[in-house]
């Protein structure tokens, strides 16, 4: 425990002497100057309390440079000081490789930040130190708060391999007792410049508080800006679960579309099956008009000769009576060509119940043959109406001739009475022939309006089917608008992820530029702005102010020059516009941007 507290009250004391004296001189340390040295010496030791004795071939090993490798690993910014220590030819020993490692650590200003990542991982420490080493207990942590303060220093130190491995690491407290004399008689002297200095810091940390509340509300933009993304893209995602279950609703919508289609043209099948029995049935039923047709025409050959006997034999009355007969078979005649037109139709209707049949057979393959069909049916039907206005003009002039045949027969009655009501019996014959004539065509009517009836049901079949194919172009057409609009809310979504990688960025490097600010922040804290009536010669040249050679403050170091020395304008983080230098500070200034650069 004494051990621990004396080490570090010489930490302590070491880093106190080493930033006054920085101060104090006001440029760059080299590896000669002795409050660095010892330094140095007093961290050497302080990684050396605990340390565990390694056992090799060659014998015991007990160096600090094992754990300092650790940073490699656990920081990859600390790759550049380990590859950089590899490559020294002129560094033999461990000890020689852990001098360089902190020399090179300090002047990059990361010190404190390895050694903060070496204390985070204390389980992988445990491996180099005992249990009541100083790196393992508080006292490390605070030692690491303490080299924060080493941020100030710029240093610039020469690396040689043979001075790092042979140096003899012995802390020299001379250095110590006389700055303690000297800082008692100062003392009082310098409350007057402190408070100097507090008002200059005062105004510098406003306006660091101006950047820093800046850089707060462009942060908090930026976040409000993340959640409104990170909102947008939940509704994004949201959406595109609902087009999905959409997209799912009009495949099962399809489907029974299909299923429905399918179904119609099954009935459309049955229905063609059913209509070819009914054209069946019928042109059976056609047969048999025709046979008792021709047994009629027989009978009425028959009669025909009979009459013609019985004419032949009474010449003398036969003049006014062949009028009548050849009016009759005029009658006859036109009977017989009705007869023959029947039979054409007849046939005609034969071929259209065949055409029906191949047709039917047809149906199953397309929708345009069926069309076809129902031209060509529409034509035959339009033959059809044409034949039954033909039989029925023939109908009527078969009345007219009967009319005038029933007047004829009337004028005969006087002279023949008997032979009229033979005449009279033949003619309620042909009046019977004439309504069963009558109901033949009465019935072919009626199947000419079952068959029309048949082809509108079918016309409204392929209307449905029409409708059904449109529908089902429609819906196509909206599968395809709602995979463009998925892969446009994709594109939606890479283009926002790609803005939050960009927000991301962007609010690593603000955070960057605050750690930058804060440690210009600290150093400038040790600078002092001097009085006008505290300077009468200029602090590089020593020349003395007068009228024609004005005071000049530095904005950077708070000392006072002449117009030639402080010529040079630069811009600083306390200032948002370029301001005042001193020449050294000027150097100072561009050298340390050219490290950083760097």
């Amino acid at each position: 425990m004494e051990e621990r507290a004396n080490l570090m009250n010489m930490m302590k004391l070491s880093i106190k002497t080493l930033i006054q004296s920085a101060l104090s001189l006001g440029r760059t340390l080299d590896s000669d100057f002795p409050p660095l040295q010892q330094f140095f010496v007093v961290l050497e030791h302080c990684l050396k309390h605990g340390l565990k004795v390694k056992k090799t071939f060659i014998g015991q090993n007990k160096s600090f440079f094992g754990p300092l490798e650790l940073v490699e690993k656990l920081c990859p910014e600390a790759s550049d000081i380990a590859t950089s220590v590899k490559n020294l030819p002129e560094l033999k020993t461990a000890v020689g490789r852990g001098r360089a490692w902190l020399y090179l650590a300090l002047m990059q200003k990361k010190l404190a930040d390895y050694l903060k990542v070496l204390l985070d991982h204390k389980h992988l420490l445990s491996e180099f130190y005992e249990p009541d080493a100083l790196m393992m207990e508080e006292e490390g942590a605070v030692i690491v708060g303490l080299l924060v303060g080493l941020n100030v220093i710029d240093a610039n130190l020469c690396l040689k391999g043979e001075d790092l491995d042979s140096q003899v690491g012995v802390i020299d407290f001379s250095l110590y007792l006389k700055e303690t004399q000297d800082s008692d008689g100062k003392q009082d002297g310098g409350i007057t410049a402190v408070l100097d200095q507090k008002h200059y810091v005062e105004e510098l940390n406003r306006h660091l508080s101006c950047t820093v509340a800046d850089l707060q509300n462009k942060i908090d933009c930026l976040e409000k800006t993340n959640s409104k993304l990170q909102e947008e893209l939940a509704a994004a995602t949201d959406r595109i679960g609902s087009l999905q279950e959409e997209q799912q609703q009009l495949k099962q919508q399809n489907e029974l579309i299909r299923e429905r289609s399918e179904k119609s043209v099954e009935v459309t099948k049955e229905d063609t099956k059913v209509e070819l029995d009914t054209y069946k049935q019928s042109r059976q039923g056609l047969d048999e008009m025709y046979s008792d047709v021709w047994k009629q025409l027989k009978e009425e050959k028959k009669i025909r000769l009979e009459l013609e006997k019985e004419l032949e034999l009474q010449i003398g009355m036969k003049t006014e009576m062949e009028i009548a007969m050849k009016l009759l078979e005029k009658d006859t005649h036109e009977k017989q060509d009705t007869l023959v037109a029947l039979r054409q139709q007849l046939e005609e209707v034969k071929a259209i119940n065949l055409q029906m049949f191949h047709k039917s057979q047809n149906a199953e393959c397309s929708l345009q043959q069926k069309t076809e069909a129902i031209s060509s049916f529409e034509g035959k039907t339009n033959e059809m109406m044409s034949s039954m206005k033909q039989m029925e003009e023939r109908l009527q002039h078969a009345e007219k001739a009967r009319q005038a045949a029933e007047e004829r027969c009337n004028k005969m009655k006087q002279d023949l009475a008997g032979r009229l009501g033979t005449c009279q019996q033949q003619m309620s014959q042909l009046d019977s022939k004439c309504s069963t004539l009558e109901k033949e065509l009465k019935s072919e009517k009626e199947q000419r309006q079952t068959l029309q009836r048949e082809l509108h049901q079918e016309k409204d079949a392929t209307t449905l089917l029409k409708t059904e194919l449109q529908q089902m172009e429609g819906l196509k057409k909206e599968l395809r608008k709602l995979q463009d609009e998925k892969q446009q809310l994709e594109k939606v979504c890479e283009e926002q992820e790609q803005a939050l990688q960009e927000m991301g960025l962007h609010l690593s490097q603000s955070k960057l530029k605050m750690e930058d600010i804060k440690e210009v922040n600290k150093a400038l804290k040790g600078h002092t702005w001097l009085k006008d009536d505290e300077a009468t010669h200029c602090k590089q040249c020593e020349k003395e102010f007068s009228i024609s050679r004005r005071k000049h403050h530095c904005r950077n170091c708070g000392d006072i020059f002449c117009n030639t020395c402080s010529s040079n304008e630069l811009a600083l983080p306390s200032y948002p516009k370029p301001v005042r230098v001193c020449d050294t500070c000027h150097t100072l200034l561009l050298q340390r941007c050219s490290s950083n650069s760097s």
